[in-house]
């Protein structure tokens, strides 16, 4: 089978090759066999090839794989798998490896893809709708029963125009920022009920100050990070909280000067690694809205382009374009 693999951290255009390996074995019980026919390219699966900031550049006894979700096709099942079959799609989270023509699984984390939704849509309807019920949560926990201002970075990635959605089904207040004027007009575009601000322009915190009713955010959801941090708290009312769930920016911002305690100011991170912890019932009514996402509205599950899994490098060339919209998957054959 094919598959992508690396033994060290760096540039993922470097470290990354084309491998061929043996095919996995059969399945044992309770386990599912899936051809992988399409997976995203995440930030968080070249934040792992390529190291986060602040750690030294690993390496690895064995060649890892990238990956954790992505849809195909069941190949075989295992014992006492009763509720899937060969030939099904599926798709898989989080399952370590999907860089690869073939995974193996456990079989609760293998989830039927309903008749209707393309193979795109199938390949992105598991982590995003994940990710935002998990930020859904924490602006929930934050505003302690009061509904208030949020305003979320990197609005126009593809979780920030699903969050923009929930806002304008939930009726809560966003203020979106992105990072361009180019961009900030293709959001107002899409949601002209959101106000939208470009962190180009030089007085974009009194832009935003003026849109929250000049009292200061109850919330910031923040994907961006780095020199990009003390800016964002200083956007907060006191006791409001700064929510991070990804690094999507460069440089670094001291705690200290972010002047939590005078102010109260709480930052949580928001991580879709600890789906897992929930428990079995309230994973399956995740699964289950993100399965209604993708057949109701998959517009916001959007693809910007497919490379061939043999083709990564311009694949991820792409992922970095300015102005990109949507997430580029890799594909891989039927057979």
């Amino acid at each position: 089978m094919r598959t992508i693999t690396y033994d060290r951290q760096g540039d993922a255009a470097q470290v990354l090759r084309l491998s061929a390996l043996p095919d996995p074995p059969a399945p044992a019980a309770g386990q599912v066999q899936v051809r992988v026919l399409a997976r995203p390219i995440r930030p968080g699966d070249l934040g792992g090839v390529e190291g986060f900031p602040g750690g030294p550049p690993q390496r690895f006894a064995a060649p890892r794989i990238p990956g954790v979700e992505g849809m195909g096709i069941v190949e075989s099942v295992g014992e006492g798998v009763r509720d899937l079959r060969p030939g099904q799609r599926v798709a898989v989270f989080p399952v370590p490896g999907t860089w690869s023509d073939l995974v193996t699984a456990p079989s609760d984390l293998v989830v039927p893809v309903p008749e209707g939704v393309s193979d795109e849509t199938a390949a992105l309807m598991l982590v995003n709708p994940f990710t935002l019920l998990s930020l859904l949560r924490a602006v929930e926990d934050a505003q302690h029963g009061q509904t208030g201002p949020v305003v979320q970075t990197a609005a126009g990635s593809s979780i920030g125009k699903v969050v923009g959605a929930a806002a304008l089904k939930h009726g809560f207040p966003l203020v979106n920022l992105v990072r361009s004027a180019t961009g900030a007009e293709a959001l107002r575009q899409r949601f002209p009920g959101l106000p939208t601000i470009s962190t180009a322009d030089v007085d974009w915190p009194e832009q935003v100050q003026d849109a929250v009713g000049g009292q200061g955010a109850q919330v910031v959801l923040d994907a961006v990070g780095g020199s990009l941090t003390r800016d964002l708290a200083a956007l907060l009312a006191d006791g409001g909280t700064l929510i991070s769930y990804g690094r999507l920016g460069s440089g670094s911002t001291p705690l200290e000067s972010l002047a939590l305690t005078p102010r109260a100011l709480t930052v949580r991170g928001v991580s879709i690694g600890q789906w897992l912890t929930r428990t079995p019932e309230q994973r399956a009514e995740d699964v289950a809205f993100a399965t209604r996402l993708a057949a109701n509205a998959p517009e916001l599950l959007e693809v910007a382009a497919r490379y061939d899994l043999a083709d990564f490098a311009q694949a991820i060339g792409h992922v970095r374009r300015p102005g990109k919209s949507g997430t580029v998957l890799l594909t891989s054959p039927t057979s």
